[in-house]
């Protein structure tokens, strides 16, 4: 009895859903305050970005129509620098350049809220849709016993 050849072809069973990361991890970017939580994230952006520093300086710098160093960067990722803050217009080009998601996501924690990929909104929409129906369902349910209750029916 001849065996079939084995497929290369993954089994639909052994596939998982990939798991996002959309936020840093809390232990890479806990800070006393709000201005060294920033400069962890954007340490922690360049430091696993696909990018150099160099890089990303000139990414950023081709974005903004004006020169970034490395050393403005680097001045940026440091807690001990309290005079260099990344600005809001920097942060942006630093997104930009690095692509890294999380840090938009950690500035919309602050607030509680997410980053959701606009391609999402009509699921999202839809499930505040179905929710507005459950509630309606449940008062509909409660009102028609009520009035059952009291011989309107």
């Amino acid at each position: 009895m001849a065996s079939r050849p084995r497929s290369t072809q993954p089994s639909l069973l052994d596939w998982t859903a990939p798991e996002p990361t959309i936020r840093f991890p809390d232990d890479k970017v806990r800070a006393a305050s709000i201005g060294a939580k920033i400069c962890r994230g954007v340490s922690v952006a360049m430091t696993e970005s696909e990018f150099s520093r160099d890089q990303i300086a000139a990414r950023m710098s081709d974005f903004l129509g004006q020169r970034i160093s490395r050393n403005v960067l680097d001045a940026y990722s440091s807690e001990a620098r309290e005079d260099h803050v990344i600005n809001v217009v920097r942060y942006i080009a630093l997104i930009h350049a690095t692509s890294d998601r999380r840090l938009l996501e950690m500035l919309a924690e602050m607030f509680g809220w997410c980053v959701v990929e606009r391609r999402h909104l009509h699921l999202i929409e839809l499930a505040h849709v179905q929710e507005a129906e459950d509630k309606l369902r449940r008062q509909r349910k409660t009102l028609t016993r009520r009035a059952k209750a009291e011989g309107c029916f």
